[in-house]
């Protein structure tokens, strides 16, 4: 017998499929409560992506797709050139690095490592 589940892995959601199998050839393992319970809690809770609290605007770095936060290089109250590496977001297994495209200094960073983003979420403020 099949069971579909959703599970949720650093952060990204998985459908897979489970198939009750024989163990050592002989019986059934059965699905405590206590698994069931936890693979349903994680079917009703996916992991929500970061809302930014702090509108786009100027000297705003925005997620330019969703994905995850991988890293943060900078810290609130830090002096940025244009070009430096603010923080990574990694999508699909791939990296991409948000640089500082005007020089100033970090005002905000309202997104943390291992943090789901959409696109179009604001990164960081520099100014």
């Amino acid at each position: 017998m099949q069971k579909r589940f959703r599970i949720s892995v650093d952060g990204r959601s998985y459908d897979v499929m489970v198939e009750e199998v024989p163990l050592d050839g002989a019986a059934t393992a059965p699905v405590t409560p206590a698994v069931a319970q936890a693979v349903a809690q994680a079917v009703a809770a996916p992991p929500q992506a970061a809302a930014s609290a702090i509108p786009a605007g100027e000297g705003a770095l925005t997620a330019p797709l969703s994905g995850v936060i991988d890293s943060v290089a900078v810290q609130v109250g830090q002096r940025v050139a244009v070009g430096d590496v603010i923080l990574v977001v990694e999508a699909m297994k791939m990296k991409t690095e948000i640089v500082a495209r005007n020089e100033g200094v970090v005002t905000a960073i309202p997104v943390a490592a291992g943090q789901p983003v959409e696109a179009g979420a604001v990164l960081a403020v520099i100014s």
